[in-house]
C-alpha cells in the first residue's frame, strides 16, 4: 500500500529488553530516524533479570533503574521519537528461576500485552511495525512473548471490535521480522570452535547456545537496509549499554564478529503482506 502524500514516514519496533534496540536493529532504527521518520520503540520489561557489576550501580539504584537509563541514553543516540515501556518483568532466559516470577511477561497475559500493543498503535498510527521472529532470535521467553503479542496486536489494531477501548482503529501497512543471518551464524560457530572457543555457552552469563541458533531456518532477507552512513550512532548507542558488554565473552566482542561479517547491514523478514521468498528490498516503506 503506497503511503498518502503528506503523511510523515512512521515506524515503531516492539521489543523486549533494555539493548535490543541497539544491537538488534539500531542501525537500521538509527538510519531513518536520520532520514526525517518518526522511529518509537515500545520496550515491554527493564531487563531486571540481568547481571551486572557493582560498578555500574553505583548512581542507580536497581539493576532496572540502570538498564532504563542506558535505554534511554540509546534512544537519544539513535534519534527515537519516544520510548514506552509496558511494565512487565524480564522473564530472564529459559530454564532460570525468573521464568517462574508472578510479573514475569512470558507469564502474562498475551491478550492484555496486544491490548496494550494495539493501544500504541492506533495513537501512533505507524505504516511499519518491527518485532523479533517466531524463535525470538535466540529462543528468549521474552522475545517470544512479544513477538506473539505483537503479531495479534498488528491484526487487530485495525479492527473496531478489538480492543474497543484502544482507541480509533488504524491499520499498519507492513509487519517486520528482524532476520538473523544464520548462514553467516554457522561460520561464527566453526571460527569458534577452532579457536578454542565454546560456541553453545556464550553471552554475559554463558546462556546462550549459538549453536542451537545456527540450526534453526533461515528466514528470507526481504528487505536489507544498509546503515554505513549512522554506523557511528549505531555504535554510540551500543556504548551506552556498557553494563551489558564486559567480560571476555561479552555480547560486544560477537556482535563485533557479526557487523565485520554481515557488513553494516540489517535484514528484515516482512511477514504482512504475504511476500515471496525472493523479494528483495532496500526499504522498509517499499511495495
Amino acid at each position: 500500500m503506497a503511503k498518502p502524500a503528506g503523511v510523515k514516514k512512521t515506524i515503531l519496533a516492539v521489543l523486549a529488553h533494555p539493548d535490543d534496540e541497539s544491537f538488534g536493529m539500531g542501525g537500521t532504527l538509527a538510519y531513518y530516524s536520520s532520514r526525517g521518520a518518526d522511529v518509537h520503540l515500545i520496550c515491554a520489561t527493564r531487563g531486571e533479570a540481568g547481571t551486572v557489576d557493582e560498578e555500574f550501580l553505583t548512581k542507580h539504584k536497581s539493576i532496572a533503574k540502570l538498564r532504563e537509563a542506558e535505554l534511554r541514553c540509546a534512544a537519544r543516540t539513535l534519534g527515537l521519537a519516544s520510548v514506552i515501556f509496558l511494565d512487565y518483568r524480564d522473564s530472564g532466559m529459559a530454564g532460570s528461576k525468573d521464568n517462574h516470577h508472578r510479573k514475569a511477561l512470558m507469564n502474562a497475559s498475551s491478550e492484555k500485552a496486544a491490548a496494550q500493543i494495539v493501544a500504541h498503535i492506533r495513537r501512533l498510527r505507524p505504516q511499519v511495525v518491527i518485532t523479533f521472529d517466531p524463535v525470538g532470535g535466540y529462543h528468549h521467553p521474552d522475545h517470544i512473548a512479544i513477538h506473539k503479542a505483537t503479531v495479534r496486536a498488528f491484526h487487530s489494531a485495525g479492527d473496531r471490535k478489538q480492543f474497543p477501548r484502544a482507541g480509533k482503529p488504524f491499520q499498519p501497512d507492513k509487519l517486520y521480522y528482524n532476520a538473523l543471518n544464520r548462514r553467516r551464524l554457522r561460520w561464527i560457530v566453526r571460527i569458534m570452535r577452532l579457536t578454542g572457543k565454546d560456541p553453545s555457552r556464550v553471552g554475559r552469563n554463558k546462556d546462550i547456545d549459538l549453536t542451537k541458533l545456527a540450526r534453526d531456518k533461515d528466514t528470507p532477507p526481504h528487505v536489507e537496509i544498509n546503515y554505513r552512513a549512522v554506523e557511528d550512532r549505531k555504535h554510540k548507542a551500543d556504548a551506552c549499554h556498557a553494563s551489558q558488554l564486559d567480560g571476555r565473552f561479552s555480547r560486544l566482542s560477537l556482535l563485533e564478529l557479526y557487523w565485520r561479517l554481515v557488513g553494516h547491514r540489517d535484514r528484515f523478514t516482512r511477514a504482512v503482506p504475504p511476500t515471496p521468498d525472493h523479494y528483495r528490498a532496500k526499504d522498509l516503506f517499499a511495495d
